[in-house]
Protein backbone atom coordinates (compact mmCIF):
# COMPACT_ATOMS: atom_id res chain seq x y z
CA UNK A 1 0.00 0.00 0.00
CA UNK A 2 1.36 3.07 -0.83
CA UNK A 3 1.82 6.17 1.11
CA UNK A 4 -1.47 8.57 1.54
CA UNK A 5 0.29 11.68 0.72
CA UNK A 6 1.30 9.81 -2.47
CA UNK A 7 -1.56 9.18 -3.22
CA UNK A 8 -2.89 12.58 -2.78
CA UNK A 9 0.37 13.67 -5.36
CA UNK A 10 -0.55 10.62 -8.18
CA UNK A 11 -4.37 11.86 -8.07
CA UNK A 12 -3.73 15.42 -8.84
CA UNK A 13 -1.19 15.08 -11.56
CA UNK A 14 -4.02 12.43 -13.29
CA UNK A 15 -6.31 15.42 -12.83
CA UNK A 16 -7.91 17.23 -15.73
CA UNK A 17 -10.19 19.12 -14.23
CA UNK A 18 -10.51 22.87 -13.68
CA UNK A 19 -9.58 22.08 -9.80
CA UNK A 20 -9.09 19.03 -7.94
CA UNK A 21 -8.95 18.35 -4.23
CA UNK A 22 -7.62 14.94 -3.05
CA UNK A 23 -8.77 13.44 0.76
CA UNK A 24 -6.87 10.52 1.85
CA UNK A 25 -7.33 8.90 5.40
CA UNK A 26 -5.41 5.83 6.84
CA UNK A 27 -7.09 4.16 10.05
CA UNK A 28 -5.75 1.92 12.25
CA UNK A 29 -7.82 0.58 15.28
CA UNK A 30 -7.72 -1.59 18.03
CA UNK A 31 -11.02 -2.93 19.99
CA UNK A 32 -11.63 -5.12 23.50
CA UNK A 33 -14.79 -5.94 24.67
CA UNK A 34 -15.46 -8.10 27.58
CA UNK A 35 -18.80 -9.62 29.16
CA UNK A 36 -20.10 -11.25 32.38
CA UNK A 37 -16.27 -10.69 33.91
CA UNK A 38 -14.84 -12.38 30.99
CA UNK A 39 -12.84 -10.46 28.03
CA UNK A 40 -14.43 -11.79 24.44
CA UNK A 41 -13.03 -10.31 21.87
CA UNK A 42 -10.20 -8.25 21.01
CA UNK A 43 -8.63 -7.13 17.77
CA UNK A 44 -6.74 -4.73 15.43
CA UNK A 45 -7.47 -3.64 11.99
CA UNK A 46 -5.78 -0.71 9.25
CA UNK A 47 -7.93 0.28 6.23
CA UNK A 48 -7.69 3.43 4.13
CA UNK A 49 -10.71 5.25 2.62
CA UNK A 50 -10.06 8.55 0.07
CA UNK A 51 -12.30 10.68 -2.16
CA UNK A 52 -11.60 12.94 -5.59
CA UNK A 53 -13.16 16.33 -5.32
CA UNK A 54 -13.60 17.18 -9.43
CA UNK A 55 -14.55 21.12 -10.37
CA UNK A 56 -15.50 22.44 -13.36
CA UNK A 57 -15.60 26.12 -13.28
CA UNK A 58 -18.15 28.69 -14.97
CA UNK A 59 -16.56 31.14 -13.18
CA UNK A 60 -14.81 32.30 -9.95
CA UNK A 61 -18.30 31.75 -7.74
CA UNK A 62 -19.78 29.15 -10.14
CA UNK A 63 -19.02 25.38 -10.49
CA UNK A 64 -20.21 22.00 -10.85
CA UNK A 65 -18.61 19.06 -8.17
CA UNK A 66 -18.81 15.47 -8.74
CA UNK A 67 -16.94 13.52 -5.79
CA UNK A 68 -16.05 9.86 -5.71
CA UNK A 69 -14.91 8.23 -2.92
CA UNK A 70 -12.75 4.76 -2.75
CA UNK A 71 -11.20 2.05 -0.30
CA UNK A 72 -8.65 0.75 -2.86
CA UNK A 73 -5.37 0.25 -2.06
CA UNK A 74 -4.07 -0.32 -5.56
CA UNK A 75 -1.81 1.96 -7.09
CA UNK A 76 -3.47 1.53 -10.82
CA UNK A 77 -7.01 2.49 -9.49
CA UNK A 78 -6.07 6.11 -8.73
CA UNK A 79 -6.78 7.65 -12.24
CA UNK A 80 -9.97 5.62 -12.89
CA UNK A 81 -11.32 7.44 -9.44
CA UNK A 82 -9.89 10.77 -10.81
CA UNK A 83 -12.42 10.05 -14.08
CA UNK A 84 -14.82 9.03 -12.33
CA UNK A 85 -15.15 12.24 -10.50
CA UNK A 86 -14.87 14.33 -13.44
CA UNK A 87 -17.71 12.25 -14.98
CA UNK A 88 -19.74 12.99 -12.27
CA UNK A 89 -18.45 16.61 -12.19
CA UNK A 90 -19.73 17.13 -15.86
CA UNK A 91 -23.21 15.93 -14.87
CA UNK A 92 -23.83 17.88 -12.13
CA UNK A 93 -26.27 20.32 -11.00
CA UNK A 94 -24.20 23.91 -10.44
CA UNK A 95 -23.18 23.67 -6.63
CA UNK A 96 -25.07 27.03 -4.33
CA UNK A 97 -21.82 26.97 -2.46
CA UNK A 98 -19.53 27.79 -5.49
CA UNK A 99 -16.03 29.65 -4.28
CA UNK A 100 -12.95 30.38 -5.21
CA UNK A 101 -10.56 27.33 -3.73
CA UNK A 102 -8.09 28.88 -0.94
CA UNK A 103 -4.46 29.35 -2.23
CA UNK A 104 -2.14 28.33 0.81
CA UNK A 105 -0.97 31.59 2.01
CA UNK A 106 -4.88 32.37 2.41
CA UNK A 107 -5.86 28.95 4.53
CA UNK A 108 -3.57 30.44 7.19
CA UNK A 109 -2.71 26.48 8.70
CA UNK A 110 0.96 26.06 7.39
CA UNK A 111 2.03 22.80 5.75
CA UNK A 112 2.52 19.85 7.60
CA UNK A 113 6.06 18.97 7.13
CA UNK A 114 5.84 15.81 8.41
CA UNK A 115 3.87 14.94 4.98
CA UNK A 116 5.79 11.73 3.94
CA UNK A 117 6.23 10.63 7.50
CA UNK A 118 5.27 7.32 7.94
CA UNK A 119 1.73 6.61 9.24
CA UNK A 120 1.08 5.97 12.88
CA UNK A 121 -0.65 3.17 14.12
CA UNK A 122 -2.44 1.12 17.62
CA UNK A 123 -3.00 -2.13 18.45
CA UNK A 124 -4.57 -3.73 21.56
CA UNK A 125 -1.02 -3.12 23.66
CA UNK A 126 -2.75 0.44 24.16
CA UNK A 127 -5.18 -2.01 26.15
CA UNK A 128 -2.29 -3.63 28.59
CA UNK A 129 -2.96 -1.49 31.82
CA UNK A 130 -6.63 -1.31 31.97
CA UNK A 131 -6.73 -5.14 30.83
CA UNK A 132 -4.84 -5.60 34.21
CA UNK A 133 -7.35 -3.45 36.49
CA UNK A 134 -10.25 -4.89 35.22
CA UNK A 135 -8.96 -8.56 35.90
CA UNK A 136 -9.23 -7.28 39.22
CA UNK A 137 -12.94 -6.10 38.68
CA UNK A 138 -13.41 -9.42 37.27
CA UNK A 139 -13.14 -11.40 40.71
CA UNK A 140 -15.56 -9.32 42.58
CA UNK A 141 -19.14 -10.29 42.77
CA UNK A 142 -20.70 -7.41 40.40
CA UNK A 143 -20.86 -8.63 36.53
CA UNK A 144 -18.82 -6.23 34.25
CA UNK A 145 -19.66 -5.26 30.51
CA UNK A 146 -18.09 -3.42 28.25
CA UNK A 147 -15.79 -1.67 25.52
CA UNK A 148 -12.57 -0.08 24.86
CA UNK A 149 -11.90 1.40 21.35
CA UNK A 150 -8.62 3.43 20.13
CA UNK A 151 -8.02 5.08 16.57
CA UNK A 152 -5.63 6.81 15.26
CA UNK A 153 -6.97 8.49 11.80
CA UNK A 154 -4.13 9.86 9.42
CA UNK A 155 -5.72 12.37 6.93
CA UNK A 156 -4.13 13.90 3.93
CA UNK A 157 -5.25 16.85 2.04
CA UNK A 158 -4.21 17.80 -0.76
CA UNK A 159 -5.65 20.52 -3.50
CA UNK A 160 -4.51 21.42 -7.22
CA UNK A 161 -3.87 24.73 -6.07
CA UNK A 162 -1.14 24.31 -3.94
CA UNK A 163 -2.42 23.39 -0.21
CA UNK A 164 -1.20 20.40 1.63
CA UNK A 165 -2.43 19.77 4.80
CA UNK A 166 -1.69 16.09 7.69
CA UNK A 167 -3.14 15.59 10.34
CA UNK A 168 -3.37 12.46 12.76
CA UNK A 169 -6.33 12.09 15.11
CA UNK A 170 -6.43 9.85 18.11
CA UNK A 171 -9.62 9.14 19.00
CA UNK A 172 -10.35 6.94 22.52
CA UNK A 173 -12.87 5.89 25.13
CA UNK A 174 -13.66 3.41 27.58
CA UNK A 175 -17.26 2.37 28.86
CA UNK A 176 -18.18 0.25 31.51
CA UNK A 177 -21.53 -0.81 32.73
CA UNK A 178 -21.75 -3.33 36.32
CA UNK A 179 -24.68 -5.19 37.22
CA UNK A 180 -25.85 -6.64 40.82
CA UNK A 181 -28.06 -9.58 40.93
CA UNK A 182 -29.41 -11.87 38.86
CA UNK A 183 -30.08 -9.94 35.26
CA UNK A 184 -29.37 -6.26 36.97
CA UNK A 185 -32.20 -6.45 39.59
CA UNK A 186 -30.06 -5.03 42.42
CA UNK A 187 -28.92 -2.38 40.29
CA UNK A 188 -27.09 -1.31 36.82
CA UNK A 189 -24.96 1.86 36.68
CA UNK A 190 -22.47 3.03 33.51
CA UNK A 191 -19.35 4.99 33.43
CA UNK A 192 -17.04 5.63 30.73
CA UNK A 193 -14.36 8.05 29.78
CA UNK A 194 -13.13 10.01 26.65
CA UNK A 195 -9.14 9.57 25.84
CA UNK A 196 -6.18 10.24 23.23
CA UNK A 197 -4.08 6.83 24.43
CA UNK A 198 -5.38 5.28 27.69
CA UNK A 199 -2.32 6.28 29.66
CA UNK A 200 -4.83 8.96 31.49
CA UNK A 201 -8.00 6.34 32.10
CA UNK A 202 -7.98 4.91 35.88
CA UNK A 203 -10.24 1.79 35.55
CA UNK A 204 -9.86 1.05 38.96
CA UNK A 205 -11.65 4.77 39.95
CA UNK A 206 -14.01 3.73 37.81
CA UNK A 207 -14.59 -0.14 39.48
CA UNK A 208 -15.17 2.36 42.73
CA UNK A 209 -17.37 4.92 41.06
CA UNK A 210 -19.36 1.52 40.12
CA UNK A 211 -19.73 -0.29 43.20
CA UNK A 212 -20.67 3.06 45.23
CA UNK A 213 -23.70 3.42 42.70
CA UNK A 214 -24.35 -0.18 42.89
CA UNK A 215 -24.51 0.06 46.73
CA UNK A 216 -27.11 2.98 46.35
CA UNK A 217 -29.62 0.61 44.45
CA UNK A 218 -30.06 -1.23 48.02
CA UNK A 219 -32.89 1.17 48.09
CA UNK A 220 -35.56 1.27 45.65
CA UNK A 221 -38.05 4.38 45.31
CA UNK A 222 -40.80 4.23 42.70
CA UNK A 223 -42.07 7.46 41.68
CA UNK A 224 -44.43 9.09 39.44
CA UNK A 225 -43.72 11.15 35.99
CA UNK A 226 -43.62 15.13 36.76
CA UNK A 227 -40.85 17.91 37.55
CA UNK A 228 -38.10 17.17 39.54
CA UNK A 229 -35.55 19.02 41.29
CA UNK A 230 -32.22 17.51 39.06
CA UNK A 231 -28.79 17.22 39.10
CA UNK A 232 -27.23 16.44 36.22
CA UNK A 233 -23.45 15.27 35.71
CA UNK A 234 -21.24 16.22 32.90
CA UNK A 235 -21.63 13.02 30.75
CA UNK A 236 -25.63 13.70 30.52
CA UNK A 237 -25.24 17.66 29.89
CA UNK A 238 -23.17 17.03 26.97
CA UNK A 239 -25.64 14.23 26.26
CA UNK A 240 -28.06 17.13 25.87
CA UNK A 241 -25.98 19.82 24.22
CA UNK A 242 -24.29 18.02 21.60
CA UNK A 243 -27.62 18.05 19.28
CA UNK A 244 -28.20 21.93 20.09
CA UNK A 245 -24.60 22.43 18.84
CA UNK A 246 -25.48 20.51 16.11
CA UNK A 247 -28.56 22.79 14.96
CA UNK A 248 -26.90 26.11 14.99
CA UNK A 249 -26.28 25.99 11.35
CA UNK A 250 -26.43 29.53 10.28
CA UNK A 251 -27.53 28.48 6.81
CA UNK A 252 -31.22 27.29 8.72
CA UNK A 253 -31.23 30.25 11.18
CA UNK A 254 -31.36 32.89 8.47
CA UNK A 255 -33.87 31.01 6.37
CA UNK A 256 -36.04 31.28 9.24
CA UNK A 257 -36.03 27.26 9.54
CA UNK A 258 -34.40 26.77 13.10
CA UNK A 259 -34.38 27.18 16.75
CA UNK A 260 -31.91 30.11 16.19
CA UNK A 261 -34.05 32.03 13.62
CA UNK A 262 -36.00 34.82 14.49
CA UNK A 263 -38.66 36.98 12.50
CA UNK A 264 -35.89 39.08 10.07
CA UNK A 265 -32.43 37.33 11.09
CA UNK A 266 -30.95 34.85 13.58
CA UNK A 267 -31.01 34.85 17.32
CA UNK A 268 -27.29 35.70 17.34
CA UNK A 269 -26.77 38.54 20.13
CA UNK A 270 -29.82 37.14 21.99
CA UNK A 271 -29.12 36.55 26.00
CA UNK A 272 -29.67 33.00 26.56
CA UNK A 273 -28.83 32.92 29.78
CA UNK A 274 -27.80 34.89 33.27
CA UNK A 275 -25.84 32.88 33.62
CA UNK A 276 -22.05 33.58 32.17
CA UNK A 277 -21.65 30.46 30.52
CA UNK A 278 -19.31 30.23 27.13
CA UNK A 279 -19.80 27.18 24.56
CA UNK A 280 -17.15 26.96 22.56
CA UNK A 281 -14.78 25.08 20.05
CA UNK A 282 -11.63 25.05 20.07
CA UNK A 283 -8.89 22.58 18.27
CA UNK A 284 -6.02 23.29 20.57
CA UNK A 285 -8.19 22.55 23.84
CA UNK A 286 -6.06 20.42 25.98
CA UNK A 287 -6.88 16.80 25.80
CA UNK A 288 -10.00 16.92 23.12
CA UNK A 289 -7.64 18.57 20.50
CA UNK A 290 -8.87 18.39 17.10
CA UNK A 291 -8.00 18.70 12.97
CA UNK A 292 -7.06 22.51 12.73
CA UNK A 293 -8.30 22.54 8.78
CA UNK A 294 -11.23 21.75 6.59
CA UNK A 295 -11.30 18.23 4.84
CA UNK A 296 -14.66 17.29 3.36
CA UNK A 297 -15.20 15.22 0.62
CA UNK A 298 -19.25 17.10 0.22
CA UNK A 299 -20.60 19.51 1.07
CA UNK A 300 -23.73 20.40 3.72
CA UNK A 301 -25.30 22.85 5.73
CA UNK A 302 -22.09 23.15 7.77
CA UNK A 303 -19.48 22.51 5.60
CA UNK A 304 -18.53 23.19 1.85
CA UNK A 305 -15.70 21.24 -0.22
CA UNK A 306 -14.80 24.60 -1.29
CA UNK A 307 -13.57 25.38 2.07
CA UNK A 308 -10.80 22.76 1.82
CA UNK A 309 -7.55 23.70 3.76
CA UNK A 310 -9.48 26.46 6.30
CA UNK A 311 -8.01 27.21 9.16
CA UNK A 312 -10.84 25.57 12.27
CA UNK A 313 -10.31 28.78 14.87
CA UNK A 314 -11.50 28.65 17.77
CA UNK A 315 -15.32 29.56 18.17
CA UNK A 316 -17.57 31.08 21.04
CA UNK A 317 -21.35 29.80 19.90
CA UNK A 318 -22.23 31.48 23.69
CA UNK A 319 -20.08 34.03 25.58
CA UNK A 320 -20.88 35.05 28.96
CA UNK A 321 -24.65 33.39 28.35
CA UNK A 322 -25.33 35.42 24.99
CA UNK A 323 -25.42 33.66 21.22
CA UNK A 324 -22.57 34.82 19.54
CA UNK A 325 -21.73 32.88 16.63
CA UNK A 326 -23.08 29.98 13.93
CA UNK A 327 -21.71 27.68 11.53
CA UNK A 328 -21.26 29.96 8.30
CA UNK A 329 -18.90 28.28 5.48
CA UNK A 330 -17.40 30.42 3.62
CA UNK A 331 -20.38 30.52 1.02
CA UNK A 332 -22.89 30.98 3.01
CA UNK A 333 -20.96 33.83 5.34
CA UNK A 334 -21.01 35.75 2.00
CA UNK A 335 -24.37 35.30 1.36
CA UNK A 336 -25.50 36.57 4.86
CA UNK A 337 -22.77 39.34 5.44
CA UNK A 338 -21.48 37.29 8.42
CA UNK A 339 -18.23 35.55 10.50
CA UNK A 340 -17.39 32.87 8.20
CA UNK A 341 -16.43 30.06 11.19
CA UNK A 342 -15.82 26.38 10.83
CA UNK A 343 -18.23 24.29 12.74
CA UNK A 344 -15.07 22.30 14.63
CA UNK A 345 -15.00 18.49 16.28
CA UNK A 346 -14.98 19.28 20.33
CA UNK A 347 -17.57 21.39 22.43
CA UNK A 348 -16.96 22.50 25.95
CA UNK A 349 -18.75 24.53 28.09
CA UNK A 350 -17.29 27.08 30.68
CA UNK A 351 -18.31 29.73 33.16
CA UNK A 352 -19.29 27.94 36.52
CA UNK A 353 -18.54 27.57 39.65
CA UNK A 354 -15.44 25.59 40.88
CA UNK A 355 -17.91 23.48 42.89
CA UNK A 356 -17.94 19.11 41.91
CA UNK A 357 -20.82 17.06 41.93
CA UNK A 358 -20.60 15.85 44.96
CA UNK A 359 -20.49 19.11 46.47
CA UNK A 360 -23.51 19.98 44.52
CA UNK A 361 -25.31 16.92 45.99
CA UNK A 362 -24.05 17.73 49.60
CA UNK A 363 -26.51 20.77 49.39
CA UNK A 364 -29.69 19.15 47.87
CA UNK A 365 -32.44 18.68 50.11
CA UNK A 366 -33.98 16.22 47.57
CA UNK A 367 -34.33 16.03 43.86
CA UNK A 368 -32.59 13.25 41.79
CA UNK A 369 -29.15 12.17 40.07
CA UNK A 370 -29.71 11.88 36.71
CA UNK A 371 -26.49 9.88 35.62
CA UNK A 372 -26.97 9.27 32.10
CA UNK A 373 -29.46 9.25 29.45
CA UNK A 374 -29.86 7.03 25.81
CA UNK A 375 -32.40 7.18 23.07
CA UNK A 376 -32.25 11.08 22.68
CA UNK A 377 -34.48 11.92 19.60
CA UNK A 378 -35.44 15.53 18.70
CA UNK A 379 -40.00 16.26 18.60
CA UNK A 380 -39.30 20.18 17.73
CA UNK A 381 -36.88 21.45 15.41
CA UNK A 382 -38.54 24.72 16.03
CA UNK A 383 -37.55 24.44 20.21
CA UNK A 384 -35.33 21.85 19.84
CA UNK A 385 -37.26 19.62 22.16
CA UNK A 386 -35.94 16.58 22.91
CA UNK A 387 -37.32 13.10 24.15
CA UNK A 388 -35.30 10.34 25.39
CA UNK A 389 -35.04 7.82 28.24
CA UNK A 390 -32.79 7.66 31.63
CA UNK A 391 -31.09 4.38 31.89
CA UNK A 392 -28.37 3.02 34.52
CA UNK A 393 -29.47 4.99 37.20
CA UNK A 394 -31.21 7.45 38.66
CA UNK A 395 -31.11 8.17 41.84
CA UNK A 396 -32.84 9.74 44.97
CA UNK A 397 -30.75 12.72 46.74
CA UNK A 398 -32.22 13.48 50.34
CA UNK A 399 -30.31 15.85 53.09
CA UNK A 400 -27.86 16.14 50.88
CA UNK A 401 -26.71 12.35 50.20
CA UNK A 402 -27.94 9.70 48.31
CA UNK A 403 -30.27 7.35 49.55
CA UNK A 404 -32.00 5.34 47.18
CA UNK A 405 -32.07 3.72 43.28
CA UNK A 406 -35.24 5.39 41.19
CA UNK A 407 -37.55 3.78 38.42
CA UNK A 408 -36.27 5.41 34.78
CA UNK A 409 -38.02 8.40 33.65
CA UNK A 410 -39.32 9.56 29.52
CA UNK A 411 -37.98 12.85 29.82
CA UNK A 412 -38.88 15.74 27.63
CA UNK A 413 -36.56 18.73 27.15
CA UNK A 414 -34.99 21.55 25.33
CA UNK A 415 -31.35 22.57 25.87
CA UNK A 416 -32.18 25.79 25.25
CA UNK A 417 -34.93 26.30 28.17
CA UNK A 418 -32.41 23.86 30.37
CA UNK A 419 -29.30 26.58 29.66
CA UNK A 420 -32.42 29.00 30.48
CA UNK A 421 -33.21 27.76 33.61
CA UNK A 422 -30.79 26.38 34.85
CA UNK A 423 -29.41 27.42 38.46
CA UNK A 424 -26.43 26.51 39.48
CA UNK A 425 -23.11 24.78 37.30
CA UNK A 426 -20.35 23.63 38.85
CA UNK A 427 -16.58 22.69 37.87
CA UNK A 428 -16.02 21.61 33.75
CA UNK A 429 -14.05 18.14 33.04
CA UNK A 430 -13.68 16.10 30.03
CA UNK A 431 -16.32 13.45 29.97
CA UNK A 432 -17.66 10.87 27.63
CA UNK A 433 -21.40 11.54 26.15
CA UNK A 434 -23.07 8.34 26.48
CA UNK A 435 -26.04 8.56 23.45
CA UNK A 436 -23.53 9.93 21.14
CA UNK A 437 -20.27 8.88 21.70
CA UNK A 438 -20.24 6.98 18.65
CA UNK A 439 -20.61 10.10 16.72
CA UNK A 440 -18.99 12.86 19.65
CA UNK A 441 -16.75 12.33 22.26
CA UNK A 442 -14.14 15.47 22.90
CA UNK A 443 -16.50 17.58 25.09
CA UNK A 444 -15.60 18.98 28.37
CA UNK A 445 -18.94 20.03 30.40
CA UNK A 446 -20.16 21.07 34.28
CA UNK A 447 -22.67 19.63 36.60
CA UNK A 448 -25.31 21.26 36.09
CA UNK A 449 -28.38 22.20 38.27
CA UNK A 450 -32.01 22.17 37.02
CA UNK A 451 -34.89 23.44 39.64
CA UNK A 452 -37.91 21.17 37.38
CA UNK A 453 -36.51 19.13 34.93
CA UNK A 454 -39.28 17.60 33.28
CA UNK A 455 -39.66 13.49 33.57
CA UNK A 456 -42.99 12.99 31.47
CA UNK A 457 -43.60 9.42 31.81
CA UNK A 458 -42.55 6.50 34.02
CA UNK A 459 -40.47 4.00 31.45
CA UNK A 460 -40.03 0.52 31.98
CA UNK A 461 -36.19 0.88 30.71
CA UNK A 462 -33.92 -0.71 32.82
Amino acid sequence: MIHGGEVVERALAAARADETIVIVTDASEASLRWAGNSMTTNGASTSRSWSVVSILRDGPHAARVGSVGSTSVEPGDIEAVVRSAEEAARTAEPAEDAMPLLEPESATVPADPAWAAPVPETGIEVFVGLAGELAVGFAGADLLYGFAHHQLHTTWLGTSTGIRRRWTQPTGSIEINAKRGENGDRGSAWVGAPTADFSDVSVTAQLAELSRRLDWCARRVDLPAGRYPTLLPPSAVADLLIPMWWSMDGRGAHEGHSAFARPGGTRVGERLTELPLTLYSDPTAAGVEYQPFVATAASSETTSVFDNGLAADRVDWLRDGVITSLIHPRAVAAKYDAPVTVAGDNLLLTGGSDRTLEQMIAETERGLLLTCLWYIREVDPATLLQTGLTRDGVYLVEDGAVTAAVNNFRFNESPLDLLRRATEVGRTEITLPREWKDWFTRTAMPPMRIPDFHMSSVSQAT
